[in-house]
Order: structure tokens, then sequence, then C-alpha cells
């Protein structure tokens, strides 16, 4: 299989991205001395990073594939949030159809690092849903783009910070069915049960355990299959993907068939943003045309990628295709 050429077919698709936008900071120093004051690390800064997270992050893996993405989300008016623009610019990632208010506070999960260790994390969010008013304006944006645009897929990127909302997921969906664009969905637990009629779900395994209310082992393919079967016929999915940390990855689809593929063995710097390079790359897989083992296998690859490097990274097509 020509996997070069697939991709490169791919820098003519648009993939619009919806969900909680975040500024993933670092804040990098070095510790010599414990503080007279408390029995903690003093850290001596040096440079402070700002990275895309969220569906920020999913967006920047979107463009490091080759893909164009359509990103839609809600920030703050706020230092945060136009650092995560500056960011956002800094990648040629569009921000049109990001929505400013003064009302709500940009994401921000501040890391503050000493080497390669994270010493402590500090989280500014807010989580509440939005406003109907907010919640109407986006879902404009976003008709007005189907409506308009040749949009490939959606990807829901929700992190239950309030953009994506029960009715707003369901009118997303609702939406993209009439126009026959595949949905996919990395979900989190307040909104897990409202996904269905999608292309791909995938949570991961203490996700899809919480979320489906059953317990079995990691390992155990034909029992996960069974739940991941019934999750499937219940809720009107295509695939279902489960990310197994440390076990690799799992895949289900509507015709009775499954894998479990082991992870790669490597040395893990970070699992930071993982989630958001395997939505990333099982959806331009999909995209692509490739069949699910293969969405497993080059999704697994990526995964592993990202976790050999420090804080939130993307994945670009050069280093899969050095790599599958």
């Amino acid at each position: 299989m020509n996997y070069s050429a697939l991709f490169d077919s791919l820098s003519s698709k648009s993939i619009m991205v919806i969900g909680d936008v975040m500024l993933d900071s670092y804040i990098w120093g070095t510790v010599d001395r414990i503080s007279p004051e408390a029995p903690v690390p003093v850290v001596k800064t040096k440079r402070t990073e700002h990275r895309l997270g969220g569906a920020a992050n999913v967006a920047k893996n979107l463009v490091a594939l080759g893909i164009k993405p359509l990103l839609f989300s809600v920030i703050g008016a706020d230092e945060a949030g136009k650092n995560l623009c500056a960011v956002l610019e800094k990648h040629a990632i569009s921000q049109t159809s990001l929505l400013t208010t003064s009302n709500r506070v940009t994401t921000v999960k501040t890391r503050i690092m000493s080497g390669n260790h994270q010493m402590l994390r500090l989280d500014t969010e807010q989580t509440d849903d939005l406003s109907d008013d907010l919640e109407q304006e986006l879902y404009t944006k976003i008709t007005e783009c189907i409506t308009h645009k040749q949009v490939s897929a959606i990807i829901l990127q929700d992190y239950n910070k309030g953009v994506l909302t029960a009715s707003s997921i369901t009118n997303i969906i609702d939406m993209a069915k009439k126009h026959a664009i595949p949905v996919f969905v990395d979900p989190k637990k307040d909104n897990f049960t409202v996904y269905s009629n999608l292309a791909l779900f995938k949570p991961n395994f203490k996700e899809f355990c919480e979320g489906v209310g059953v317990s079995c082992d990691k390992n155990d393919s034909v029992a996960l299959y069974n739940f991941a079967r019934e999750y499937m016929q219940s809720h009107a999915i295509e695939r279902l993907m489960i990310t197994l940390s440390e076990h690799g990855i799992f895949i289900a689809n509507k015709s009775s068939e499954y894998i479990h593929l082991p992870t790669q063995v490597r040395q893990v710097a970070d699992v930071s943003g993982a989630g958001d390079t395997v939505i990333s790359v099982a959806a331009a897989c999909i995209v692509a045309g490739l069949p699910d083992v293969e969405v497993a296998r080059i999704s697994n690859i990526a995964a592993g990628l990202a976790c050999e490097m420090l804080g939130v990274v993307s994945i670009t097509k050069e280093q899969l295709l050095k790599h599958i």
C-alpha cells in the first residue's frame, strides 16, 4: 500500500473540530533547594512556553497530518485567550470560528517543570454549560460552515468544560447526518451516553467502563468486545475504539470484527495529549478509506510516538510514514 500517496490525498480534506480548547502552559526551571517557609521545592524559573491543548491540539495534529482543520469553540476575553490565539496563528489554524466572551475564562493547564519532571499542575477553568445565547451562536456558525464548505468529517472533542452540551451534541450530529458527514467522538463522562449515530467513538478504558457501567480486565478482549458490541448496537455506532494505555488499542465494528493491538514497547516520557493524537490519526485514516485494522495499527503507532515526547505534542505525517 502506498501510504505516502494516501496521506498526500488528505491535503484536500477539511475536518471540523468542535469542543473544549485549552492552553497548555509550561513553566520550565530548576530545583536546587527546599523552601525555608514550607517543605516544598523552590523552582527557579527559566522560561514559559504555551502549547495548544484539548480540541485545539486535535486541530494542530490534523495540520501536522496535512489536513485543514475548521476549529469551533468558545474562549474567554482574557490574557490566556490571547495567548491561545497567538499559538493558533503560529500553527496556521484559523480563529474565525472561535467565539470570545467576557462571561467565561479560557481553560489553562499550567505545568511547573524541573528538567523532565512535573512538579505541579495548576488548572484555571470553567465547566458550566454555555449560555443558551452562546450555544445558539456557536451552532449557527457550525451550520453555516457545513452548508457552505466541503467538510469531510467532524470531530467532537469533549472535555466536559461546557462547550459541548447534550442539546448541542444532538443537534450537531443530526445536522451531520443530513449532510452525510461522518462524526468521530472523543468523549468524557458527563455526555457519554448522549452520543449516537457515529462513525467512531473513542473512549479510554476507564471512560468506557464507567460510561457503560461494566467491569472487565483490559486484556479480556472477548468480554470487551461483547460490551462494545452491545453499546454499538444500542447507540448506532459503526466503530468503537478503546485506548488501553500500556495495553495498546482495541477496536470493534458493527460487522462483528474486533482486534486488540498491544502497545509498542517505548520509553514513556509523557502521556499528555496522547488521546488527542489518537482521535486525529484515526479520523484521518478513516477519511482516507483505510480498513479498521489499519486505523488501529497506525493510531497505535501515533500514540506510542506521542508518549515518547515530553508535553503535549503533535505527530507529523513524516514521523508516521517512517514508522508505518
